[in-house]
């Protein structure tokens, strides 16, 4: 059923009124503070007419409203009014990617804790993985006589904690002559590329074939069985919300944000653009806690997806903040690192 535009402006009274008090709204109260010129009577008949379409709920017979699931997805779609961040918010983000922009794993980690500050939710991201990346620099450094740990750096990452196998004969002055072959060989090509090269060695660089095949070797563990990063901020936030003051909903919250396979399944996206994706109530949805929502969105800079951030809270959450913060955070972070490039 289509709702009248009286009905859709009651709603949206509703859930602005609710999502900032946590208080059911009665008719009295938007007849009060919002639709002085209509009669409480007529609101309160308005209001039982959206509860018998699903888009109210009463606690009690004598209670006002609070909005249900299919209340939020309509106010999110439709009904919501655009919200812009404060000139200091802006500077706020602004200078810390400013600080930040010189590595891209602070940019990161960065941004999950600018998120959850300025929302006041649990922030949470999942870093990205493409072929695509290309490769800037590799370097070897001698661990053990037979093991090389291997610092691989791409256009958006470190990659750290490889370790290759090295002929225990090699001496350093060879590694060092390998690790220059390698760049050589790899820099300014893609991970996708670089796992399908096939290379003959002459006589003087034979021995440095084993090299050349575990650094793809790791290439290709990092890309095809590697974990993607997670990383969360403000996991204690939800207690600030009174919607969590049920030791029972606390528990069903922790057991979704303490599990990394739920996370990826609640933030990974297809879309390399910066859109928003909102995900509201548990319904239809896996993983997501009882009366919880997921906001997200996907980042990217130079065309590159450098992962998808988001943040999860009550359901009674303050969508227009959350998107103006997750949009401003975006567009400042792709702006500052395609300048950087």
């Amino acid at each position: 059923m289509e709702l009248s535009e009286r009905k859709k402006r009651i709603l949206q009274i509703v859930v602005d009124d609710y999502i900032d008090t946590a208080v059911p709204v009665s008719s009295k109260g938007i007849s009060e503070k919002y639709m002085s010129n209509i009669s409480s009577a007529t609101i309160r008949s308005e209001l039982s007419q959206l509860e018998e379409l699903g888009y109210l709920t009463q606690l009690h017979t004598s209670s006002g409203r609070i909005p249900s699931n299919e209340a939020y997805k309509l106010y999110v779609s439709e009904l919501m009014t655009k919200k812009k961040l404060s000139a200091k918010e802006l500077n706020y983000i602004k200078n810390i990617f400013l600080e930040k922009a010189d590595n891209i794993e602070n940019v990161f980690k960065s941004a999950v804790k600018v998120i959850s500050e300025l929302t006041n939710y649990t922030s949470l991201a999942v870093s990205s993985k493409e072929d695509t990346d290309k490769l800037r620099e590799i370097k070897f450094f001698r661990f053990k006589p037979e093991t090389a740990l291997v610092l691989i750096v791409t256009d958006y990452k470190l990659l750290k904690d490889n370790y290759i196998s090295i002929p225990k004969e090699m001496t350093n002055e060879q590694l060092e002559e390998a690790n220059g072959l390698i760049n050589k060989l790899f820099v300014n090509k893609s991970f996708s590329e670089i796992c399908s090269m096939e290379v003959d060695f002459n006589e003087n660089f034979y021995g440095y074939k084993t090299i050349f095949v575990n650094v793809i070797e790791a290439l290709k563990v990092y890309f095809f069985e590697g974990e993607q990063e997670v990383v969360m901020e403000g996991e204690d936030k939800i207690l600030r919300h009174q919607e969590y003051a049920d030791v029972e909903k606390i528990k069903e919250f922790l057991s979704v944000i303490t599990k990394k396979d739920k996370i990826l399944s609640l933030l990974t996206e297809d879309n390399k653009d910066i859109k928003i994706n909102i995900k509201i109530g548990e319904d239809g949805y896996e993983h997501i806690p009882k009366d919880c929502s997921v906001v997200s969105a996907t980042y990217t800079a130079n065309g590159k997806k450098l992962g998808t951030y988001g943040v999860i809270g009550p359901s009674r959450m303050d969508y227009q903040k959350v998107i103006a913060v997750l949009e401003n955070v975006g567009s400042i972070i792709e702006s500052i690192l395609n300048k950087d490039n």
